[in-house]
C-alpha cells in the first residue's frame, strides 16, 4: 500500500482529480518512481487541463461535420460517426443509471466488434476506467485481474459468459451487463430505454482512463494505468507518421485488450475521421479475406501473420493497401521481403508496449532497412545504455531505453516500476544496437537473451535464418536449462510439410544454421511441433516454450 507521504509528494504533480473513486490515483507508484514525460517536441503534447477523450475522439469528431462517415465496418454492418456516438451515450447513461461513479473499474469481455467499441467509449464518457480483457482468458486469469482492478462492473458478451460468470460467484457485489443475449435485461435493451444524449464526465487530464494488463510472460501479468492525456498522444504521434487520412480503413489482428490494437483499431481511426473493420477472429484468411472484401489501406499486424499470409495472398485482392504496419515482435527480414515481393509494399516495422500504451518507435516513411526497426517517434526519444544507465557508442548491444509523452506507471507494484523505470527512463526489455546513422536494430528480447558456454546468442538472429529455409513454415528459438552449457540453444519449429520431420531434417537445418551465421550458435535441439503456441494477438508465447510447457 502506498504511504501517506508517497501519496502526498504525487498529489503535487497531478492536477485535482474528478473522481469520486480514488483507488486509481492512490495506487500510482511513488513519485520518485514515474517516468519524465520530456518530449523532443513538446506541442505534442499540449492538451486541457480538463477534458474526457472520449468526448475528443467521438463527440467532437460529429460536431466537426462526419456524423455520416462510416467509424466501425463490421460483418456486413456499417456503423456511422453518429451511430457510434448514439450508442456510447446509451451505454454511459446505462452505466451512471446502474450505479457507476467516476474512477470505478468496469471490466470488458468481448471480441472486437461495434458493441465493444462503444462499451470502450461509453464507459470513458461516463468517467469509469476501462479495463479491457483478452476473449480467451479463462475464469483463473479474469479472476486475478477482476481483484487486482479491484472491478466494480463488467460488460459482457453473452457468447463469453460462462468463464466470467464462474468469476462473479465469488464476487457478487459485481454489476455485469450481458449484450448478445436474449435476457430482458440485455444491455440491448436496457439501451433501447436512453434517450442517446449523455452529458460526458468532464475528467483531469491525467486521470486514468484505461487499465491495461500485460500478457505475462513471466509470473502475474502487469497491471499498467494510462491517463487520459496519454490516449491523446498515442493518437497525435504514430498516425501522424504513417500519414493517416479520413478515408483510410484500417484492420488489425489484436484484441482491444492488446493496446497495440487498440490503437489500430480504434483510437487512431476515430481522431483522423476514418474506419476500422473489427473482425472477432483473424486467420490469414479472414484478414486476406477482409482487406479483399472492404479495400482495407491500412493494416496493422504480428510478423507472424504476415508471413502466413503470403502463401496465400494470391488468391486474394489487396490492391487496396497502403500502410502495412508490424510490431508485436521481432520483424525478420525474411518476413520483410516475402510481403514486399507478394505485394510490393514495404512493411513499416515498429515498436511498443503495454506499459508505453502504444508504438514509441518506428521506420521512417520512405526508409527500406530490412534490419532495423527505425527511430523514435515524434517527441519520443530513445538510447541505448549499459546496466549503470550510461549511453552506449554505436554498434554496441545494450538495454533500450525511452522517454516521452506517455511512460509506465504500474498499479501498485513498486518493485516491478524500480525494475521498468530508472532515471526517468522506461527500460523495455528490449536489447538493442543504434547504428552509425541513428537506426535502431533489434538483438532480443532481454529475457529472450542466451547465454549458452559464456556466449551471448540472440534467438530472433537464429529464427531469421531457419525461416529461410524451404521446409519452414514457423520458428521460435529459445535457451532451455543445460547442466553443462548452462543454456542450451533449442528451436521449436512447423514445417510446411510435418511428414518431413526427422533426424535427417534436423541434421539438415542445423548445417544450415551453421553455413549461414557463426556455428556456436546453431541449435543443439531442435523439436517439431503443429503449431507454436499465440497470444490472442498471434504474438509467440516464448515463455511457454521456455517452460516446457508444449
Amino acid at each position: 500500500m502506498i504511504g501517506k507521504a508517497d501519496t502526498r509528494r504525487k498529489d503535487a504533480m497531478l492536477d485535482p482529480s474528478a473522481y469520486v473513486d480514488s483507488f486509481a490515483r492512490d495506487r500510482l507508484p511513488p513519485a520518485e518512481l514515474w517516468p519524465s514525460l520530456s518530449s523532443a517536441d513538446p506541442a505534442a503534447i499540449q492538451y486541457p487541463k480538463r477534458f474526457n477523450a472520449a468526448t475528443e475522439l467521438l463527440d467532437k469528431a460529429v460536431a466537426a461535420g462526419w456524423g455520416n462517415r462510416p467509424a466501425i465496418r463490421a460483418a456486413g454492418n456499417i456503423v456511422s460517426y453518429a451511430e457510434l456516438l448514439d450508442r456510447a451515450n446509451r451505454i454511459a447513461a446505462v452505466l451512471e443509471e446502474i450505479g457507476l461513479a467516476p474512477g470505478n473499474r468496469v471490466l470488458l469481455r468481448s471480441a472486437n466488434n461495434p458493441m465493444l467499441a462503444a462499451a470502450w467509449l461509453g464507459v470513458l464518457k461516463a468517467g469509469g476506467i476501462v479495463v479491457a480483457t483478452m476473449p480467451l482468458l479463462r475464469a483463473r486469469e479474469l479472476a486475478y485481474v477482476r481483484t487486482k482492478a479491484d472491478v466494480q462492473f463488467a460488460i459482457c458478451d453473452g457468447r463469453l459468459a460462462d468463464e466470467w460468470q464462474s468469476v462473479t460467484e465469488s464476487a457478487p457485489h459485481v454489476r455485469t451487463l450481458h449484450f448478445n443475449t436474449d435476457a430482458a435485461d440485455s444491455l440491448e435493451s436496457r439501451m433501447g430505454r436512453q434517450t442517446g444524449t449523455f452529458e460526458d464526465v468532464v475528467v483531469s487530464h491525467d486521470d486514468v482512463g484505461l487499465i491495461a494488463f500485460t500478457s505475462g510472460t513471466t509470473g502475474s501479468a502487469k497491471a499498467t494505468m494510462h491517463f487520459h492525456r496519454d490516449i491523446l498522444a498515442i493518437t497525435d504521434c504514430f498516425p501522424h507518421v504513417l500519414g493517416v487520412e479520413p478515408d483510410d480503413i484500417f484492420l488489425g489482428s489484436a484484441p482491444f485488450a492488446f493496446t497495440f490494437g487498440l490503437g489500430a483499431m480504434l483510437l487512431f481511426p476515430l481522431r483522423y475521421g476514418a474506419s476500422a473493420v473489427l473482425l472477432e477472429q483473424a486467420t490469414p484468411e479472414i484478414l486476406l479475406s477482409a482487406i479483399a472484401r472492404h479495400r482495407v489501406t491500412t493494416l496493422f499486424t504480428v510478423p507472424t501473420l504476415y508471413r502466413a499470409m503470403t502463401l496465400q495472398i494470391q488468391s486474394f485482392d489487396v490492391a487496396s493497401l497502403r500502410i502495412c504496419v508490424s510490431s508485436g515482435e521481432h520483424l525478420p527480414p525474411s518476413v520483410f521481403e516475402m510481403w514486399k515481393q507478394a505485394t510490393g509494399l514495404t512493411l513499416r516495422n515498429s515498436i511498443g508496449s503495454t506499459e508505453m500504451l502504444h508504438a514509441f518507435m518506428a521506420m521512417p516513411d520512405g526508409e527500406v532497412r530490412p534490419h532495423a526497426v527505425g527511430k523514435p517517434l515524434p517527441a519520443y526519444e530513445a538510447r541505448v545504455v549499459d546496466e549503470n544507465m550510461n549511453p552506449l557508442p554505436p554498434d554496441t548491444v545494450g538495454r533500450l531505453a525511452v522517454r516521452g509523452p506517455t511512460g509506465c506507471r504500474y498499479l501498485d507494484d513498486a518493485d516491478r516500476q524500480r525494475i521498468y523505470v530508472r532515471e526517468g527512463w522506461n527500460l523495455t526489455g528490449d536489447a538493442f544496437l543504434v547504428d552509425d546513422d541513428g537506426y535502431f536494430r533489434y538483438h532480443a528480447r532481454s529475457d529472450d537473451m542466451i547465454v549458452s558456454s559464456g556466449y551471448n546468442i540472440s534467438g530472433a538472429e537464429i529464427e531469421e535464418v531457419l525461416l529461410g529455409h524451404p521446409e519452414v513454415k514457423e520458428c521460435a528459438v529459445v535457451g532451455l536449462p543445460d547442466a553443462e552449457r548452462g543454456q542450451i540453444v533449442t528451436a521449436f519449429v512447423v514445417l510446411k510439410d510435418e511428414a518431413a520431420a526427422g533426424e535427417g531434417l534436423t541434421s539438415a537445418l542445423q548445417d544450415f544454421v551453421k553455413s549461414t551465421i557463426a556455428p556456436y550458435k546453431y541449435p543443439r535441439a531442435i523439436r517439431y511441433l503443429a503449431a507454436l503456441p499465440k497470444t490472442d494477438s498471434g504474438k509467440i508465447q516464448r515463455h511457454v516454450l521456455r517452460n516446457n510447457r508444449v
